[in-house]
């Protein structure tokens, strides 16, 4: 299937009665089908799709299917793997299976929230900062360097521990605004090389102000690397919540594989043999990482022609 010829397609048909809305919306499916096309002969691109769409739809048919109270165990008490139990229970007899199927919204949650935070945040100040340039630039860039120069880790703890609340929301805007300085680096570099360009001059030379400028022609420029870099801040959103829990400072409200991973850990379960409870959580965060990672280095390889396998 091409898409660069079906999604055209579709949105002529769509907005049939608005020839030139159709127009305009027809040129972005156009190259919007060109990058995927792009994409999919990637084979990073499709094995990462594929693992995305795997937990995707899982989570979706979870909680929609498969109910769970954490309030409510049952009297097989850190029993092993078994046909009812096929990833084996806790200490006050969960279902480990259904407590890592949970897990999947609240990751995807996490990564997907934390990522729009990480990613509005690092794009306004790189825009303002590569934008604006002299003094501006100067202390917009030494406070982003104190973010980069403290430990990701370190930096997160400090901040949930003083939040107080352990709620998952919480715990994703902690991932959030701690995440944002790289990408305002990156939106920055790629600023300031923009604005120099001759059609920026030229906006200039008509009158358009800098906001017009910076919305019309600097950061539509700006999307697709931070699209690609959105990609992998998933996947780091993800693991940061997976550690946080496991250090017993996730969220206390839903069910997350880092949790259960700490639950494991502070009930000294064993990973060999047939005791599922530690191996299956930690599987399941490798492969969505993965799986972003994939996506992540393919959505390069398609935008950086550099990269690109002709």
């Amino acid at each position: 299937m091409k898409f660069e010829k079906v999604l055209p397609a579709i949105t002529q048909r769509l907005f049939a009665s608005r020839p030139l809305l159709a127009d305009k919306l027809g040129l972005l499916a156009r190259d919007a089908g060109k990058v995927t096309d792009l994409f999919l002969k990637t084979w990073l691109g499709r094995v990462g799709m594929a693992i995305i769409l795997f937990f995707v739809i899982l989570s979706i048919f979870t909680q929609l299917a498969v109910p769970y109270d954490p309030r409510i165990g049952s009297d097989d008490i850190r029993q092993d793997s078994s046909w009812e139990h096929p990833f084996g229970t806790d200490d006050i007899g969960r279902d480990v299976l259904v407590r890592t199927l949970h897990g999947t919204a609240a990751s995807l949650t996490v990564g997907f929230v934390a990522m729009a935070i990480s990613m509005g945040l690092g794009t306004v100040v790189g825009l303002a900062s590569g934008y604006a340039g002299g003094w501006k630039d100067e202390v917009i860039m030494r406070i982003n360097d104190v973010f980069l120069s403290i430990p990701w880790l370190v930096l997160m703890i400090v901040i949930a521990a003083v939040m107080h609340t352990q709620s998952l929301w919480a715990i994703i805007l902690v991932i959030g605004i701690t995440g944002w300085s790289t990408t305002a680096r990156i939106v920055r570099a790629q600023v300031l090389t923009l604005k120099e360009r001759q059609f920026v001059e030229r906006a200039r030379a008509i009158g358009s102000r800098d906001w017009h400028i910076i919305r019309k022609h600097i950061l539509p420029n700006v999307v697709p690397l931070i699209f690609a870099n959105a990609i992998l801040t998933v996947a780091i959103s993800i693991l940061s919540e997976s550690t946080l829990s496991f250090l017993g400072l996730g969220p206390r409200d839903v069910e997350t594989w880092g949790k259960i991973l700490e639950d494991a850990y502070r009930l000294n379960v064993e990973i060999v043999g047939p005791y599922a409870f530690i191996i299956m959580p930690g599987l399941c965060i490798v492969f969505v990482v993965l799986g972003f990672t994939f996506v992540g280095y393919a959505m390069d390889e398609v935008l950086n022609p550099k990269l690109r396998v002709r």
